[in-house]
């Protein structure tokens, strides 16, 4: 049997490159739908509308479309998941957010690249090349949370 061997000594001086950042919001999915948030480079974050005073833009969360046991979701069923999701990365914060010590004696309840927790009915919903995003008032924010598979989707 005769093997052939590939000469890769020539691939650093290679006229093409891999970019990491994602160029559209759809990219920014490793194993589509699941949400890579780092892959959100920051000239696709500044193309994204900048929430006014105290709202906040937020990335619903997709899931991971498949079982724990690696078993793939059927699409209407990871529609659903998203369509119902309570949980979302925080993406943009507005000017106003968390700044009146009244109403936040603590301090803010998430900052940018948090994940969190709201009311499966909150905000305003809009689509935008990729996918949807909400935008929530500051108050809106439930909890935050470290892992959005941690929350159950139904």
């Amino acid at each position: 049997m005769n093997e052939s061997k590939i000469d890769l000594t020539a691939a650093p001086n290679a006229s093409f490159q891999i970019q990491n950042e994602a160029q559209t919001l759809q990219d920014a999915y490793q194993e589509k739908p699941y949400l890579r948030p780092e892959n959100i480079g920051e000239t696709l974050l500044e193309r994204l509308p900048a929430p006014t005073g105290w709202r906040i833009l937020i990335l619903p969360y997709r899931g991971v479309g498949k079982t724990s046991g690696g078993i793939a979701l059927p699409k209407e069923s990871v529609e659903q998941q998203h369509v119902s999701t309570q949980v979302g990365y925080v993406l943009k914060v507005g000017d106003l957010a968390y700044k009146d010590p009244e109403k936040f004696p603590a301090g803010p309840w998430c900052q940018e690249k948090d994940w969190v927790m709201f009311a499966r009915y909150a905000g305003s919903r809009f689509q935008i090349d990729g996918g949807e995003v909400r935008i929530l008032n500051d108050d809106e924010i439930l909890a935050r949370i470290s892992d959005p598979e941690d929350v159950k989707h139904y």
